[in-house]
């Protein structure tokens, strides 16, 4: 309920002002260490990039009411958005984007970490989970992107506004295409932010929709083999559709005013 949601971004605001808060039963405060404010802004940072990969992952509607407070508190208190980035950028490296390269002396684990794969025990995760995370977290960064605390400064320019987007989504096009991993991300950032885009950029916007089909695609099939089709049919069937009804549909848990009145 949009209620609750007021209540936990008052908590963490108040917090990260200096203020004293309830929680566990106790009371805390920042100033309660000479590095408590730096170290609450690390936590919080990193906390809202491990619900990308762990909520929005599993229920990708979350991605909006995540957002909407991460956004609000970047706002307010921008090295949360600084350190988000930061956390964002190592645990998905595709969300710079950025795909590192294999260096000599550098061993296969390591590497598939530096990849955005969690490695135990030698043991690399399967590839499913692996893009499901990777996805969580890229859609949570389009929600952010587009969405503004509705009780901050109404003036207040977004920290961290659709221009972004739009540079996010033109480097990813001049890199070469990885199997698997690009058609999903891409299909996710567009699901969840392509309408926003749309709204922003208008025939510019389709014209980057139109290289994705003409161009990038056939790049990516040309790099796919048979069991990896599933997230770049997913995508090509979103852009026929897009394209065909001149419009691109308003991502699903996009919060509407009613929501703040819950």
């Amino acid at each position: 309920a949009g209620s609750q949601l007021r209540e936990i971004f008052d908590k963490i605001d108040n917090l990260l002002s200096g203020k004293s808060v309830q929680t566990g039963g106790r009371t805390v405060s920042v100033t309660q260490h000479p590095q408590g404010l730096e170290f609450v802004h690390y936590k919080l940072a990193e906390k809202f990039v491990k619900q990308g990969g762990e909520e929005v992952a599993a229920h990708r509607d979350a991605a909006f009411t995540i957002a909407v407070v991460a956004s609000g508190i970047w706002e307010l208190h921008p090295r949360v958005g600084d350190l988000f980035l930061a956390h964002l950028h190592k645990k998905c490296p595709y969300a710079v984007p950025f795909y590192p390269a294999l260096k000599e002396g550098t061993s296969m684990e390591e590497y598939q970490r530096m990849l955005g794969y969690e490695v135990e025990d030698s043991k690399v995760e399967e590839q499913d989970h692996f893009l499901k995370r990777m996805s969580g977290m890229i859609s949570l960064y389009a929600a952010i992107i587009q969405v503004q605390w509705p009780y901050g400064n109404k003036q207040g320019k977004h920290p961290h506004g659709l221009n972004y987007g739009w540079r996010w989504l033109s480097q990813m096009l001049n890199m070469e295409p990885l199997a698997d991993v690009t058609a999903t991300l891409l299909f996710c950032f567009l699901e969840v932010c392509g309408n926003a885009l749309l709204n922003l950029y208008k025939a510019q916007f389709w014209k980057m929709m139109l290289f994705i089909q003409e161009d990038y695609i056939p790049r990516i099939e040309a790099i796919t083999s048979s069991g990896q089709m599933g997230s770049l049919t997913r995508l090509k069937q979103f852009l026929g559709e897009c394209l065909q009804q001149k419009k691109i549909p308003a991502p699903k848990g996009a919060l509407k005013p009613a929501f703040w009145k819950s």
